[in-house]
């Protein structure tokens, strides 16, 4: 198993960035798919970025694209999401998530473990 925490939300304005970090912990931490969601109020939870075990295979959502940039380091068991050029519809809480048993996608589904969240607030 795993454990994820989440970490560098904060408030900010439109245009300003932010770097999100997931430090995952267990034995076979290294070895999973990685995955970001995020999550506004009334709203359900949404695919963001995800990221194979390797590294070499990344996915990211539409609206993101050009904007947000994911990375692992294996050797901090860690994932980071750079965040780029905030809009205030980002706001929202976002997760960290890992899968044992899939490689990298978008269905919340799928992951296994889940971090606490982390919430991001991008004022106007």
């Amino acid at each position: 198993q795993v454990q994820l925490v989440e970490s560098g939300g904060g408030l900010v304005q439109a245009g300003d960035s932010l770097r999100l970090s997931c430090a995952a912990s267990g034995r076979t931490a290294r070895s999973y798919a990685m995955g970001w969601f995020r999550q506004a109020p009334g709203k359900e939870r949404e695919f963001v970025a995800a990221i194979d075990w390797s590294g070499r295979t990344i996915y990211y959502a539409d609206f993101v694209k050009g904007r947000f940039r994911l990375s692992r380091e294996n050797t901090k068991n860690a994932v980071y999401l750079q965040m780029d050029s905030l809009k205030p519809e980002d706001t929202a809480v976002y997760y960290c998530a890992a899968s044992s048993t899939f490689n990298a996608n978008q269905r919340a589904a799928n992951y296994n473990y889940w971090g606490q969240g982390t919430q991001v607030t991008v004022s106007s």
